[in-house]
C-alpha cells in the first residue's frame, strides 16, 4: 500500500472502514481498512472516510487536514449505521475481596505514556472537595462509576452507590469496586486508556468534518 500524497486534492475517494477489513487493504468498499487510523493515514483532501458499523476502540491522531471548506477531509458513519469510537479497554478477571469489594489488576503498559490514573484533574475551574479525582473512570455496562477517594471508602460506601477507586504502582494498577449486587464477571466492565479518541497533536491540521458518530 502506497502512501497517500497530501499535496494531491483531485480524483477524491471514499475511503471505507468496517471492523472485517484489514489495514492492508485498499480503503475499497470490498477491501476495507480495519482502523480508522489506518484510511487517516491514507486521506488526503476531499476525500471522505466512511466508517461502517461496529465498535472501534483506538485513538485516530489524523496526520493531515483539509486545505479549504470545499476541500475538506470527511470523517462519518455511514448512513443509518451505528460506529462508537471508544477510549476504554474491557477489563477482565475480577476477583472477590472482604467487604463486598471485587479486585482486578492490569499491567501498566496497557496505558503507554498516559496514565489516567495516575493523572489528576486540576485547574482553578474544578472545586477537588479536598480529595484526589483522576482523569479516568470506571464503567459498568456503558454506565460511569463514582471514584472513591480510598479504598475504605468503598467499603464504608452504600451498597447502592457504585464506585471504584484505582491504586497505581510500579509495574500494575489495582483496581477495586463496589459492584452492589452485580457479578462484574457477567458483565461489561472497561476502564480509560486513550486522551482521546479523535484530535490531531499536531497544530494546523485544518477543515476535518466529523459526523455520525458516537
Amino acid at each position: 500500500m502506497s502512501s497517500a500524497d497530501p499535496t494531491r486534492s483531485s480524483d477524491t475517494r471514499t475511503l471505507h472502514v468496517a471492523p472485517h477489513g484489514s489495514d492492508l487493504a485498499d480503503g475499497s468498499e470490498a477491501h476495507p481498512f480495519r482502523r480508522i487510523s489506518a484510511a487517516a493515514e491514507e486521506a488526503i483532501p476531499g476525500d471522505t472516510v466512511l466508517v461502517h458499523e461496529g465498535l472501534y476502540r483506538e485513538r485516530i491522531d489524523p496526520p493531515r487536514g483539509g486545505t479549504s471548506a470545499a476541500g475538506r477531509i470527511r470523517y462519518q458513519a455511514a448512513p443509518g449505521e451505528r460506529v462508537e469510537i471508544r477510549g476504554s479497554e474491557p477489563i477482565n478477571g475480577w476477583e472477590p475481596e472482604s467487604g463486598g469489594l471485587w479486585r482486578a489488576a492490569v499491567p501498566n503498559t496497557l496505558f503507554g505514556h498516559y496514565h489516567p490514573y495516575r493523572e489528576r484533574i486540576r485547574g482553578d475551574w474544578f472545586d477537588d472537595c479536598g480529595r484526589p479525582h483522576h482523569t479516568g473512570a470506571l464503567y459498568l455496562d456503558g454506565e460511569w462509576l463514582l471514584e472513591a477517594a480510598s479504598a475504605e471508602e468503598l467499603v464504608r460506601a452504600d451498597r447502592s452507590m457504585l464506585s471504584w477507586h484505582a491504586e497505581v504502582g510500579e509495574a500494575e494498577t489495582i483496581f477495586r469496586a463496589n459492584f452492589g449486587e452485580i457479578d462484574p464477571n457477567a458483565a461489561l466492565t472497561e476502564i480509560n486508556v486513550r486522551p482521546t479518541v479523535f484530535y490531531p497533536f499536531r497544530t494546523g491540521i485544518d477543515y476535518l468534518t466529523l459526523s455520525g458518530f458516537i
